[in-house]
């Protein structure tokens, strides 16, 4: 070795021995979290066999269990982890707020398993988070504050009442069927001459006029429910936070109030996506692959992430198999708002129309065709609510682009 190299291996390993090394600092914590109890496996820097214990999943005991990370670390770094699922974010609050450490939800279905291991206890689960955590294999889920947790949970509960509608509605018709009373009107079901119907129609058994006026009835709750949680989801989008991109949203057709701020409510944040392949690989549009060597293997969407977008972007790419156009509510809708916005907007129209025809004459299935219009449309919205206002390789404004897409339409 010459003599340069033997004094760059020196300083070199000097460095080494004067920069600490983080890792070996920090004390790794794995809980495996449950209803009733927490099961705790703690690393302690420079360690290989993990304390463990088990404490109740109650305020006190939390608090407790803080305080004993807090001395058995002796000032050093403490970063506990737990598996997201039915518990939410409260263990993560609480911890937080008792002590000086740091609490990571993950996510379990991307955390790494062995084939083998045919084994599984609360214990073990604890010690893998915590080993796994120290190696940097887990992934990080991106916890909502309060105030986004509870919106979310009010649009989540507007679906829940939608679902419950639906099965009111077919126990209803289906009773009426099983009697051989089936509507024959013109109008489509549930609409004003349809719910005259309804109303009109008498039965002489008494049993049969009971269940039909509790099936009834029960329609009846359902509706106002619906409508006292669309007030409160209307009343929230004009917040100051969401007032923006709420009228940012509903410049795309087949976009509403409601489905915008489900889509910002379960986000909570599209700007933590860096790029629009993220967003749609997090909303499980993109499509699995099982490829090695030169065998290359893709199948349907992988389906994993948000459902709740997944499905309100589905449902909205199915206006996109019209061809292009700009109706009364949707130009009343995109009244005032930016041209950026518009542009892109229109330009989705255009793709998305074109993507979708292009695929049924290739032979697709509507189904897929659809699926893929709405892994295009996650990415145009996640441009209009992002600052990238320029595509690459353009030099026009976007008031031009607007413009031009205008005469287009």
């Amino acid at each position: 070795m010459s003599p340069a190299n033997r004094g760059l291996a020196r300083e070199r390993q000097s460095r080494m021995r004067r920069e600490p090394v983080v890792e070996m600092s920090i004390t790794w914590v794995g809980l495996d979290a449950h209803k009733k109890s927490i099961s705790v496996a703690m690393l302690l820097p420079g360690e290989r066999v993990p304390e463990e214990w088990t404490i109740e999943n109650d305020a006190v005991s939390i608090r407790r269990l803080a305080r004993r990370l807090e001395k058995a670390s002796n000032g050093r770094e403490i970063r506990c982890c737990y598996e997201a699922g039915p518990c939410g974010y409260a263990l993560q609050r609480q911890l937080e707020k008792a002590g000086k450490l740091v609490c990571e939800v993950v996510a379990p279905s991307l955390i790494p398993v062995k084939p083998g291991d045919r084994i599984k206890t609360d214990k073990r689960d604890a010690r893998k988070l915590a080993e796994m955590n120290r190696a940097g294999l887990l992934t990080v889920v991106q916890p909502p504050t309060e105030d986004e947790e509870a919106l979310r949970d009010v649009c989540r509960c507007r679906a829940d009442a939608k679902a419950d509608q639906l099965r009111a509605r077919h126990r209803l018709l289906k009773m009426l069927l099983r009697r051989g009373i089936a509507f024959n009107g013109r109008a489509r079901a549930w609409t004003t001459m349809h719910v005259r119907w309804l109303n009109a129609i008498r039965f002489e058994n008494t049993f049969d006029r009971v269940v039909f006026d509790d099936y009834l009835l029960a329609i009846s709750h359902i509706d106002e429910r619906l409508h006292a949680l669309d007030l409160q989801i209307e009343q929230a989008a004009q917040h100051p936070r969401y007032r923006e991109h709420v009228a940012w949203l509903r410049c795309f057709r087949g976009i509403d109030t409601k489905t915008a701020m489900t889509i910002l409510a379960e986000l909570h944040g599209v700007e933590r996506f860096r790029s629009p392949r993220q967003l749609m690989a997090y909303l499980g549009l993109v499509p699995s692959e099982h490829s090695s060597s030169t065998s290359v293997r893709r199948g349907g969407i992988t389906k994993t992430g948000n459902a709740h977008v997944r499905k309100l972007l589905i449902e909205s790419s199915w206006h996109y198999r019209h061809r292009p156009g700009v109706g009364p509510k949707l130009r009343q809708r995109r009244e005032g708002q930016p041209a950026r916005v518009i542009a892109i907007a229109d330009r989705a129209q255009q793709r998305l129309c074109r993507r979708y025809q292009r695929m049924l004459l290739q032979g697709k299935p509507p189904n897929k065709a659809v699926v893929a219009t709405a892994r295009e449309l996650a990415g145009f919205l996640w441009a209009a609510l992002t600052q990238h206002q320029q595509p690459r390789g353009s030099k026009e404004t976007a008031a031009r682009r607007h413009e031009k897409d205008k005469r287009a339409l």
